[in-house]
């Protein structure tokens, strides 16, 4: 029964953790604890959750958070260093951490879910790349029973980076840039639905598969931008400049912002094409995928969530 299973997850405070947690309480989990180095998130998800466990804690570093998930049924990997400026924050937070946590639980034996990323097969090769796939390697070599799942760009309820940031963006800014022709082809995944494929994963137990989850409707990134401004009720006229351009304004950011939500690492992974594979994640887990205007919808509109913004 659901009640008697406790679940951990890393990284909890995040897009997918947020989202993830009241869909799991929906569904009769209740032995959940949540884990997360981010203060202020962890704060807000304290706030929201206040039947649940949440600990503010480093995973890269021994702050006695162990014991806490040492007895897991199930644990799902959710940490992850997305963007910075900085080689030894996506060590720690990619590579060292998920050891760390590996260890914790080695010993109970728990059921996997690792959210790794799309970006361990792209064309791309930066030290988010190399550090996902080596946290990926090291949970597949673990010895633990595990499913690991690859996720494309995601949005939802609390993206406080890539697609809900865009939005906050164009709500205030008087035109919105768009780098190059914008013909860059996107698979964007809804978190709700990513959710409801790790709700399937601990139902299900699947062992030893990796799944490439990408987004079942494949659209160019200047469209998905004029969507976005739909359902986010933003009215900044779309305007295109050149790429180089666009790369020198983000160069001069991050010489002011240390951690900013968008680098031009990103940039040259936006620019680069990728297809990522397209499986039938519908059928093979028994989940419904959400077309992308009414997910937009639902991200945008939510009267509970949408206007709960993270921190960087």
């Amino acid at each position: 029964m659901p009640a008697s299973i406790k679940i951990a997850l890393t990284g909890a405070a995040g897009l997918i953790g947020q989202n993830l947690i009241p869909r799991l309480k929906a569904r009769g989990y209740t032995n959940i604890v949540a884990l997360d180095k981010h203060k202020a998130n962890t704060a807000i998800l304290r706030r929201l959750h206040p039947d649940i466990t949440v600990i503010t804690c480093d995973l890269a570093k021994d702050d006695g958070w162990q014991a806490a998930v040492a007895d897991a049924d199930v644990v799902v990997f959710l940490h992850a260093q997305i963007g910075g400026l900085e080689e030894a924050a996506f060590t720690a937070n990619n590579v060292t951490a998920t050891a760390r946590a590996i260890e914790a639980v080695r010993a109970k034996a728990p059921y996997v879910v690792h959210v790794s990323s799309s970006v361990v097969e792209s064309a791309a090769n930066d030290w988010y790349v190399q550090s996902k796939d080596a946290q990926e390697k090291l949970v597949v070599g673990s010895g633990l029973a595990c499913a690991v799942l690859r996720p494309t760009l995601m949005f939802g309820w609390f993206d406080r980076k890539h697609i809900g940031w865009l939005a906050r963006f164009m709500r205030r800014a008087p035109v919105f840039p768009i780098p190059g022709s914008g013909r860059y082809l996107r698979q964007p995944l809804y978190a709700g639905d990513f959710c409801d494929i790790i709700m399937a994963c601990i139902a299900q137990r699947p062992t030893a598969k990796i799944y490439n989850i990408s987004g079942q409707e494949k659209v160019d990134y200047i469209d998905l931008i004029r969507a976005v401004r739909d359902a986010c009720g933003a009215r900044a006229p779309i305007v295109r400049i050149p790429y180089t351009v666009f790369w020198l304004l983000l160069w001069i950011y991050g010489r002011f912002d240390r951690d900013p939500p968008f680098t031009t690492t990103q940039l040259e992974a936006l620019a680069t094409p990728d297809v990522f594979e397209m499986i039938d994640w519908p059928g093979i887990f028994g989940v419904r995928a959400t077309p992308l205007r009414a997910a937009l919808a639902e991200t945008f509109q939510n009267p509970t969530y949408a206007q709960i913004v993270l921190e960087f």
